[in-house]
């Protein structure tokens, strides 16, 4: 159980929290919501001992473990799986206590917490886990150092979920995964077997996976049960009533405070007006809550075009070598909303930026309405940014004959008001710094509208904004998003990007989320053009053989467990009646084994086999 016990904090003499209390049962899922600002990050720190309490107290049972991403993401030459396995450090600990060990007592102990923390399965689990997130069995062995920062955070996040701690404070995890690994991560984690905080916008995710709300306003925290619907639901009717009690109270004090000061000067009157000012000296004051700012975006209109404004027919697009996708025959129109679905890497992204005019089709018809404007928004366009430039400057440098007033009005169209227009990019949150990018991408009131996650950053209030901006919007819009509440509000259209090919899908999100955790393959690959083998460099081939290696020794080692325990189960003492317990533990302890033995040479097969490909 985690307990938050009247504390007080405050950064830069602003208070975040004052007395603020909540409990969160053992093994409950949990999301933290609050506006941007509102301290969450700041709590999970205060929980982790980072930062120190000015009152009040946090408490966790003796021993529980805590554990979160690490912000320093890793990228060693140590490959995926062994990087996941070795987060595990309890694990890696006694697996090396149990090569050395002698003492019977203890050799005891370090089997049976061995067993206690599923040891024997853990290269198992370690590869489930970094599949669920995007990672096939060939990838798992590659060095860390091969992926891009926002793929080793996959596997900071795979790592921190391996070692399973007994409270795991995850900040905004869907922040660098997909829409595949998002739905992934929402049904790992109801099946999670410990306490789980969460800082999330994902209404999805706050719907489907937590158990609970804890909710962070007015430097208070209030714990609500359910999921987050239900949650905005009991806050908007507690508002409500609230607002309607403060007005009463408001009209029954201004009645009292009549009587008083229309009576206070007659002797006659003067005992009930006396009575009066008592009963408004005990009135408790009914403060109504503020309500939320509203948060808006404001696109510009584009004029109508004649239809369609893109037609491709018989195109393919990749990046020099072979085609990434082949055989499009698309059609866009002004008034077309579409989702693009399909895992990474097969090839979503490539579309968007075919669509954009970024990428030149390799063959094939691209036919586009000649006055046809095109808005782009990627996630990483929010770090190409001038971090030393200020909102107005930017736009100042895009349209350098308009005014002030006029720049700073569509600034604030984008809830960027005057103080964040004169604050330079490197000081603006995450959230402001991605509004300040929409902005800049529709500026010129595109007819289509692509935007590739979108919604990264942005809180609850900013992504119901963007839901009402793109539903107002009179161009195309083509969506790539791991948000499945904004795809179902926006999107009328399902495209699916799969093995070089770009389809309609004609079920709904609901059914491609079914699919997708079913792990169902209905849709055909087409087969992988047959490239010509590359070269291997020198550090390469070491590499490949290295994980060999590891691979052999983890065999071995699983080999030399696997005979000691058969050694074990041969002894005849052991099939006693009153040893049956200890029977079924040593039964158990070998039947893990032979799964992990199994799992191991599927790996070691594998990186033997790429060795030899390269030899």
């Amino acid at each position: 159980m985690l307990k938050i016990e009247d504390i007080t904090y405050s950064v830069e003499g602003r208070p975040l929290f004052e007395g603020a209390s909540a409990t969160i049962p053992t093994g409950h899922k949990v999301g933290l919501v609050g506006r941007n600002g509102a301290g969450k990050t700041t709590l999970f720190k205060l929980i982790r001992g980072e930062l120190a309490l000015e009152g009040g107290d946090i408490s966790l049972p003796s021993r529980a473990r805590i554990g979160g991403v690490a912000q320093e993401v890793p990228s060693s030459s140590t490959s995926l799986l062994d990087t996941v396995l070795a987060a595990d450090t309890e694990r890696a600990a006694l697996l090396a206590e149990a090569e050395t060990a002698t003492d019977p007592h203890r050799i005891a102990e370090v089997q049976s917490r061995l067993t206690d923390i599923d040891a024997w399965s853990a290269t198992g689990r370690a590869s489930s886990i970094l599949k669920g997130l995007g990672f096939d069995a060939e990838a798992q062995l590659r060095p860390c150092s091969d992926f891009s920062g926002g793929w080793r955070m996959r596997v900071a996040l795979a790592g921190v979920l391996f070692s399973q701690p007994d409270l795991l404070l995850l900040d905004e995890p869907t922040n660098y995964l997909d829409l595949e690994g998002a739905l992934w991560l929402e049904s790992y984690l109801v099946k999670y077997p410990h306490t789980v905080l969460i800082i999330s916008h994902d209404r999805g995710l706050l719907n489907r996976a937590v158990q609970g709300i804890l909710h962070l306003d007015q430097k208070k925290l209030t714990y609500w049960t359910g999921p987050y619907d239900q949650f905005a639901r009991q806050v908007a009717e507690r508002r409500a009533v609230l607002q309607a009690e403060a007005k009463k109270q408001d009209a029954r004090r201004a009645h009292l405070q009549a009587f008083v000061d229309r009576f206070k000067a007659k002797a006659s009157k003067a005992v009930q007006a006396q009575s009066r000012v008592k009963m408004l000296e005990k009135m408790t004051p009914i403060t109504a809550p503020e309500d939320a700012k509203r948060v808006v975006f404001t696109f510009p209109e584009p004029e109508e075009l004649s239809p369609p404004i893109i037609n491709i027919e018989g195109a393919s697009v990749g990046y020099g070598g072979p085609p990434v996708l082949k055989k499009l025959s698309l059609r866009i129109d002004q008034d077309d909303r579409i989702a693009l679905l399909g895992r990474n890497g097969e090839g979503k992204s490539t579309l968007s930026k075919l669509l954009a005019g970024k990428l030149k089709p390799l063959e094939g018809k691209f036919v586009s309405s000649s006055k046809l404007r095109i808005g782009y928004f990627a996630q990483h366009q929010v770090d190409e940014l001038y971090i030393d430039e200020t909102p107005l400057q930017h736009l100042q440098r895009l349209r350098p004959a308009e005014g002030q007033p006029k720049l700073r009005a569509r600034l604030a169209g984008f809830g960027l008001g005057a103080d964040q227009a004169e604050t330079v990019v490197g000081r603006l949150s995450g959230g402001q710094k991605a509004r300040l990018s929409l902005l800049l991408a529709t500026i010129d009131a595109p007819h289509l509208l692509i935007l590739d996650e979108p919604t990264n950053h942005l809180d609850m209030e900013s992504r119901e904004a963007l839901v009402e901006a793109l539903t107002e919007y009179s161009g195309a819009v083509v969506l790539v998003s791991h948000d499945m509440h904004l795809l179902s509000l926006v999107a009328d259209r399902l495209w699916l990007v799969k093995g070089g090919a770009v389809t309609p899908y004609n079920e709904d999100l609901e059914a491609y989320r079914r699919m997708l955790l079913a792990g169902d393959e209905d849709v055909k690959i087409a087969a992988k053009t047959v490239e010509k083998p590359k070269k291997i460099s020198r550090d390469e081939m070491l590499s490949l053989k290295a994980e060999v290696r590891k691979c052999e020794d983890r065999l071995t080692k699983l080999n030399e467990m696997r005979d000691k325990l058969a050694t074990k189960l041969a002894d005849p003492d052991l099939y006693e009646d009153a040893r049956k317990g200890e029977l079924e533990t040593w039964n158990r302890k070998y039947a893990e084994v032979m799964d992990a033995l199994d799992r191991a040479e599927a790996l070691w097969l594998t990186a033997s086999e790429k060795l030899e490909g390269a030899a």
